[in-house]
């Protein structure tokens, strides 16, 4: 059983294993932040040694601490986005918000149940449902809420300017611009044609925009094939118009291109979002390594156009930003699918977590004011729609009769 709630701060403990962990949960702790009743704390329970890398984003101020000191001490509720779990003497309130969208290892199709969760912030119905048929949960779970993508908002809610975000980072806004932003895996697109594609692309007159995922920065084998890619891709970018993405928000990076190259990722269907054209490397190693979801791989594969090679790729760029209506009404299609009703899920995420631990909102959580948002010029430098009541509880599911 879970102690019962103090009468004081609320404490929130939050996990991660790399820092797009923390990019999920960002917008949720920016409208929490400055609530004197609530309190959070950050965790890298798996390498607790890099709780300050994979937090940055927190800012230095962030509390953090390491496992056991965490497992000794009170917290009314414990949050991750990823499949992680810790032990603590007290048990607070276990909150999984996933991470991604993309139906690989496992999130769409789980073996092991979920019910010891209290609860789960669901990005769409189609996970939940997933997660129904899978039997990892019950349909009338009270632990359900649908909640949607909070880390999304921005890409609908006016906060982010595309010309904004490429003189940020020193490009110019009148040339069109390509982002390449492959997953982690020994096998995706990165590993196989990444250097020669990137050397192809430094040199049409465009912007280029590169952005590894997280994983693709880690010199292990299984995450980038032990490849310093960084360092390998960087001489390539020195061109004047390219970018090599140091930050772990891909949705500037997002608003700012015309058009995306990716393989298998939730930042492919994320882009979605903006209604832009994708050119999408077909790589079926990846597909079966990353236990990609058969019918993850079939919505990518619809609102995009694939490609084998890097020749087609070109090809299908060019093609791209001479027609990018084309795919339109799939792309919306695929979006609205997969992301449960995107420009408003930070209020709503806020409203479960403050119900969560028991508390009334100080206020209506707050979205991102619209304007022009970019990266800042230390980021740059070193290399939403309408939807509930802000503050309204989350959505509890109601299954099918």
């Amino acid at each position: 059983m879970r102690e019962p709630r103090s009468s004081g701060v609320r404490r929130i403990l939050v996990d991660g294993r790399t820092p797009v962990n923390y990019t999920m949960f960002a917008p949720v702790h920016a409208a929490m932040r400055d609530d004197p009743r609530v309190r959070f704390t950050f965790i890298a329970s798996e390498e607790p040694a890099r709780v300050r890398e994979i937090f940055a984003g927190a800012g230095r101020a962030a509390r953090c601490t390491r496992p056991l000191a965490a497992a000794m001490r009170h917290f009314d509720a414990y949050l991750t986005s990823d499949f992680m779990w810790t032990q603590h003497l007290r048990r607070p309130c276990r909150i999984q918000m996933f991470h991604g969208v993309g139906g690989k290892y496992g999130f769409d199709a789980p073996t092991e149940s979920m019910r010891p969760w209290d609860r789960l912030f669901f990005v769409n119905r189609r996970r939940l449902e997933n997660f129904v048929k899978a039997g990892a949960i019950d349909a009338d779970s009270p632990a359900i809420r649908l909640i949607g993508m909070p880390k999304v908002d921005c890409l609908v809610d006016g906060s982010l300017d595309r010309d904004a975000v490429l003189a940020a980072l020193r490009l110019d806004p009148a040339r069109p611009t390509v982002l390449y932003a492959p997953t982690w895996s020994p096998a995706s697109s990165l590993n196989s044609i990444g250097e020669a594609l990137v050397r192809r692309l430094a040199a049409q007159p465009i912007n280029l925009i590169v952005k590894l995922h997280d994983r693709s920065r880690d010199l292990r084998p299984h995450y980038s094939g032990g490849i310093d890619w960084m360092a390998r891709l960087r001489p390539l970018l020195a061109t004047g118009n390219a970018h090599l993405a140091h930050e772990a928000d891909i949705c500037p990076y997002l608003a700012a291109a015309d058009v995306m190259i990716a393989d298998h990722s939730s930042a492919a269907f994320e882009y979605l979002l903006r209604d832009r054209p994708i050119v999408r490397f077909h790589a079926p190693a990846l597909i079966a390594l990353a236990n990609i979801h058969p019918d993850y791989v079939a919505l990518l594969e619809s609102a995009s156009r694939s490609v084998t090679d890097i020749d087609g790729a070109l090809r299908e760029v060019d093609r791209a930003l001479s027609d990018p209506a084309a795919l339109s009404a799939t792309r919306r299609a695929v979006a609205a699918d997969l992301f449960y009703e995107p420009g408003s899920a930070t209020a709503r995420c806020a409203a479960a977590l403050y119900e969560a631990v028991e508390l009334e909102p100080r206020r209506a959580p707050e979205h991102r004011a619209a304007g022009v948002r970019g990266p800042s010029a230390e980021q740059a430098n070193s290399g939403g729609t309408a939807g509930h009541t802000p503050g309204h509880p989350a959505d509890i599911w109601q299954p099918s009769a």
